[in-house]
């Protein structure tokens, strides 16, 4: 078997997770491929790990296949039940020193920085300690629970130690990105905060040095669905098209769900069209129980890949009221701009974070946490809105969500010209 000559790593929670960030993984795998990789590999977590942390994952018997030339790798744990927290960590951590020991171009990616970046970075400083890895180059992509959930409960809880080994790893990358110019803000914003409390200089390496990287979509998989495989989707699952308001995320406070549920109550076109709550995620029991009296709201919880965009595609809303929260905030938007590409009903959301990269000026915003302001926009979209209008909407929102079609953003990630 010949030696591959230039090797991808990326370090993520990748799928069965339902993130949007597993999503981001396969698509610049995907794209490696045509860009001179030919061995991919993601680096990540046995599924028993992933099953007890609590994460809400797909279905495993449809998640959709990686092309060849991409190689899942889920090292098992180092050690035994005397290292409890470390054993999956170096698990990762030696698997990627084996990679590196072979002489082989290398790449390495990491999404999340706790603690993906940190496992890329002591498996480098150990193969060249060993004498290994002479060609590597490394990325460290900072996403929003990076910064709205760890570095931001650090400096709340007044952890300084922490924020600092935080952005001393993130900076120790070679090339340092964000997933949204909110997040780059919000990473300078932090490191002031910490230079103010330890004297360290970490602000202005930030501002010099981290670049945005928005999400990578496929958009091939979203744009122009085949109108059978709509319809037939929407017969199985009982709906019919333009008939229903589609919230399709994770299911949690953060993305609004207990607020459009609320305003679903006051709507005057609920008559007409049934709230879809397609997703899992941590509120999904609390939501059920909320909901149970009101036969006019539908959850489904084993929506997946290929089914995704033909429930977008057929919706006559769509609806995703995401708001700030203490442990997160929308940092981007990826099912926003996934939505904006399969076409369907008018987008409703807020300018939270990062949502207003995401959707540009081509959805209808509402202000976060305006329960009857979210009714009354439902309603307009839904009873009000002329065709021609919702028409408008649709193609701005898919020309818009094209520039984060997942080729062009590998190019600039990779610094990669195109002719």
């Amino acid at each position: 078997m010949s030696r591959p000559t230039r090797r991808l790593v990326i370090a993520v929670r990748a799928d069965p997770v339902i993130c949007g960030h597993s999503g981001e993984a396969r698509n610049l795998a995907e794209v490696a491929l045509t860009r001179g990789f030919d061995d991919v590999r993601l680096l990540t977590w046995p599924i028993p790990a992933l099953q007890s942390a609590g994460l809400p994952l797909k279905p495993l018997d449809r998640l959709l296949p990686y092309s060849p030339g991409i190689t899942v790798e889920r090292p098992e744990a180092v050690g035994d039940y005397r290292v409890p927290d470390g054993r999956h960590l170096a698990g990762l951590t030696g698997r990627l020193v084996e990679l590196l020991a072979e002489p082989v171009p290398t790449v390495c990616l990491s999404m999340y920085l706790v603690p993906h970046t940190q496992v890329i970075n002591d498996a480098v400083t150990a193969a060249r300690a060993a004498g290994f890895a002479s060609d590597v180059h490394t990325i460290a992509k900072a996403v929003g629970s990076d910064v709205t959930n760890v570095i931001r409960s650090c400096l709340r809880e007044g952890r300084f130690g922490a924020a600092t080994v935080l952005l001393t790893t993130f900076l120790a990358s070679d090339q340092v990105v964000a997933v949204s110019e909110y997040t780059r803000d919000e990473i300078i914003a932090a490191a002031e905060e910490v230079d103010a409390h330890c004297g360290t200089a970490f602000a202005g390496q930030c501002r010099d040095r981290v670049t945005v990287s928005y999400p990578p979509i496929d958009a091939a998989a979203f744009v122009d669905p085949d109108p059978a495989a709509v319809d037939a989707a929407l017969a199985r699952r009982g709906l019919a098209r333009g008939r229903y308001i589609l919230f399709l995320s994770r299911v949690a406070r953060a993305k609004g769900i207990y607020d459009l549920v609320i305003a679903y109550g006051q709507m005057r076109c609920r008559d007409d069209v049934p709230l879809v709550v397609a997703g899992t995620g941590p509120a999904l029991e609390h939501v059920r129980a909320m909901a149970k009296e009101d036969d006019r709201i539908i959850f489904l919880t084993d929506v997946d890949d290929d089914e995704k965009p033909l429930l977008m595609a057929g919706c006559a809303a769509y609806a995703l009221p995401t708001k700030p929260e203490p442990d997160f905030v929308e940092t981007f938007g990826i099912a926003l701009a996934e939505k904006a590409l399969a076409g369907g009903g008018p987008i409703i959301t807020t300018t939270t974070g990062g949502v207003g990269e995401a959707v540009g000026d081509t959805a209808v915003i509402v202000e976060a946490g305006d329960i009857g302001g979210l009714a009354e926009a439902v309603d307009r979209v839904v009873l009000e809105m002329s065709a021609e209008q919702r028409r408008d909407l649709e193609v701005r929102a898919r020309a818009h969500a094209m520039t984060f079609d997942r080729g062009a953003v590998f190019d600039q990630l990779f610094q990669i010209k195109t002719e």
